[in-house]
């Protein structure tokens, strides 16, 4: 069963989206060569807080800390620690998830860390790339796998790995809901949409093999290969005038 969101759960997820575009705006400049994963999970929590929300991934299926924080080859579900130290030329996706008065917004970015190569750059701007594409489709009347296939499909246009087994999903007083939202083009149209469906979309990308595994900390994904990995995300809502990002910061 997919919700629809009464105007008062609207504004309280459209509350913590503009607390997690801002937290996600201040996160991303503090990022730096010698800084720790720790440091900057440590520093995006205090800004959750002080802003009045909680952090909705601490503690969520028993998960350590505030934010993912995933480095270069690591897809998504990184744990932040003190002795992962950040160097010129990585790239590092934060994803992170605020909860506003029992409601949530959940978003996902991939950073240069100072100086990166064309190759880190082009795929951490496909991954962005294919989010904004895929929410032109996320209109009423339009299917699920409009917004699934024209993802997976620009993807892997780009010559990169689109991850199958993590997928978006929807949001709301839960962090994850139906419907799922896969990267890539379905065998089916999926459910019709809706004005007032909210959708955490996240293409999830690799340089090469899009096979996956999970690290030994039972948390961590990496693709087999080992090679670079991007990820981009925002929750949005589904409008009868298109598609309105809840985690994006506005202008």
């Amino acid at each position: 069963m997919i919700e629809i969101k009464s105007k008062r759960e609207i504004e309280l997820m459209r509350d913590a989206g503009k607390v997690l575009a801002e937290v996600h705006e201040k996160v991303g400049e503090a990022v730096a060569p010698g800084k720790s994963t720790l440091e900057l999970n440590d520093y995006a929590e205090r800004l959750i807080r002080k802003a009045g929300c909680t952090p909705s991934f601490l503690h969520l299926y028993d998960f350590p800390a505030a934010c993912c924080v995933s480095v270069n080859e690591e897809l998504i579900h990184g744990i932040p620690t003190k002795d992962r130290i950040l160097k010129e030329g990585d790239i590092v996706s934060f994803d992170i998830g605020t909860n506003y008065k029992g409601y949530h917004s959940d978003a996902a970015r991939t950073w240069a860390v100072g100086e990166i190569s064309s190759e880190a750059k082009r795929l951490v701007e496909t991954a962005k790339e294919a989010f904004f594409r895929g929410i032109e489709q996320a209109v009423p009347e339009n299917h699920l796998n409009d917004i699934c296939g024209t993802i997976g499909d620009f993807v892997e246009s780009r010559g990169y790995g689109v991850v199958r087994d993590y997928v978006g999903h929807g949001i709301g007083h839960e962090v994850h809901m139906d419907p799922e939202v896969p990267n890539y083009r379905m065998k089916r149209k999926g459910p019709k949409l809706q004005a007032g469906m909210t959708l955490a979309i996240e293409p999830m990308i690799t340089e090469g093999n899009p096979e996956v595994r999970v690290l030994s900390n039972d948390w961590t994904v990496v693709p087999l290969d080992g090679r670079l990995t991007a990820h981009y995300e925002n929750t949005i809502l589904i409008t009868d005038n298109g598609p309105e990002i809840l985690s994006l910061m506005k202008g």
